[in-house]
């Protein structure tokens, strides 16, 4: 299994190279990049890796900003995001752009290993503290929509669609096949969401749609 690894900090870049190379008969890390445009770049330019391992805290383009735009390209391609932060909005921000799973640096060698042979299976891999965390965040997305006022703010029926996916984690290209449509279109939907929501990005659109019972 070819892996590419996104880590600014050489130390422990160095340090997780050297323990896959237990693995070395399952595991081949064929590229390190130092942020995350680095990441990007080598994506969209070489063969790709099978597992992306992805932090988060990088310069130039942060973990987050960089799944989301890989998977917007590839959708096929998995990404761990492997981190010291366990806090909420970074989580459901992962989630959002697309992660298919998420680790923190502290877990075991063989935990890291697992949640990759986990992931390529269709799993999804995670710390048992983010677990809990994405549990909490679901629960606690259940209980605004219960008690907020229903106010749809005009959105269409197809944008109410495309709000359902985007809660599910869908990227442009992964609604535009769901609902046959072109990614284009998608985007100038997303558009009109964000503008009849006020809001600035999709998190903020998901969380407005929860709470005025919009999408549930």
């Amino acid at each position: 299994m070819k892996i590419a690894l996104a880590e600014d900090n050489d130390y422990l870049a160095k340090s997780l190279i050297e323990k896959f190379s237990i693995f070395k008969e399952k595991f081949e890390i064929i590229y390190r990049a130092k942020n995350g445009k680095e990441i990007v770049d080598y994506v969209l330019t070489n063969p790709k890796p099978d597992v992306i391992l992805m932090d988060i805290e990088m310069p130039e383009l942060d973990g987050i900003k960089a799944t989301e735009l890989i998977n917007s390209a590839f959708p096929e391609l998995k990404i761990i995001i492997l981190t010291v932060f366990d806090d909420d909005e970074k989580l459901f921000n992962a989630i959002i752009a697309g992660a298919a799973g998420y680790l923190l640096k502290d877990e075991p060698i063989g935990k890291i290993a697992d949640g990759i042979e986990m992931v390529l299976n269709g799993g999804a891999p995670m710390s048992a503290t983010i677990a809990s965390k994405t549990l909490g965040l679901l629960k606690n997305s259940t209980q605004s929509s219960n008690n907020s006022e229903v106010n749809n703010f005009n959105l269409t029926k197809r944008e109410i669609e495309i709000l359902e996916l985007i809660k599910l984690g869908y990227d442009y290209n992964k609604t535009a096949e769901k609902l046959f449509i072109s990614p284009f279109t998608v985007r100038k939907h997303i558009e009109n969401i964000y503008r009849k929501l006020q809001v600035n990005n999709k998190i903020q659109a998901v969380q407005k749609a929860l709470q005025n019972k919009i999408i549930r």
